[in-house]
């Protein structure tokens, strides 16, 4: 990557960071015509899926969308899993806030299936597909099934509070609570 399309990488993960998502997006724009330019698949799916980041806090979830998928379609034929995963439980999370629970469900499905056939997985990051199968599951009724993800969800997170994060954090786990609060209300159903 060039040091001009790092720098309005960097510039825009600050504007992201500071809730000012138009300069964000102008720098973005910029970064993926460079990267567009340079031709290193591997950049550019970098850089068009921090746009689709930014276009998703804005709305604009069509633009999102693309754009992630984009990226999909780059680390598929690159054969790279992990950020084909994630990439691909993004693109699942876009098809949920528009409506459309097929294709969402399909994207998890893939997500979990790379994820857990990937050894070099990280627990954070099948614990988050994990929680988005089961807000899928139970969005659409399959409660039991949503139960279940759910319990799992909460176990991974859990899993990542190593002794340290407990004495040094003092703040329970984020993740630990959604599942907990899921699998409450789900069991007075």
């Amino acid at each position: 990557m060039t040091a001009a399309s790092l720098t309005l990488l960097w510039r825009a993960h600050q504007a992201r960071r500071e809730n000012r998502l138009a300069d964000a997006r102008r720098d973005l724009v910029d970064a993926v015509a460079i990267c567009r330019r340079e031709q290193v698949p591997s950049d550019l799916a970098f850089a068009v899926k921090r746009l689709g980041q930014v276009e998703r806090d804005l709305g604009n979830l069509d633009a999102a969308l693309a754009l992630y998928e984009e990226a999909a379609g780059i680390y598929r034929e690159r054969g790279d899993a992990l950020n084909l995963a994630h990439t691909i439980r993004h693109v699942g999370d876009i098809q949920q806030d528009i409506g459309r629970v097929a294709p969402a469900e399909r994207c998890y499905n893939e997500a979990l299936a790379l994820y857990r056939n990937s050894r070099g997985t990280r627990r954070s990051d099948l614990a988050n597909a994990v929680r988005s199968m089961a807000l899928q599951k139970e969005r659409t009724g399959d409660l039991e099934h949503a139960r279940l993800l759910w319990k799992e969800a909460r176990d991974l997170y859990a899993s990542l509070d190593g002794p340290l994060r407990r004495i040094f954090t003092r703040r329970p786990n984020p993740g630990v609570i959604e599942s907990s609060e899921h699998l409450m209300r789900l069991g007075r159903r």
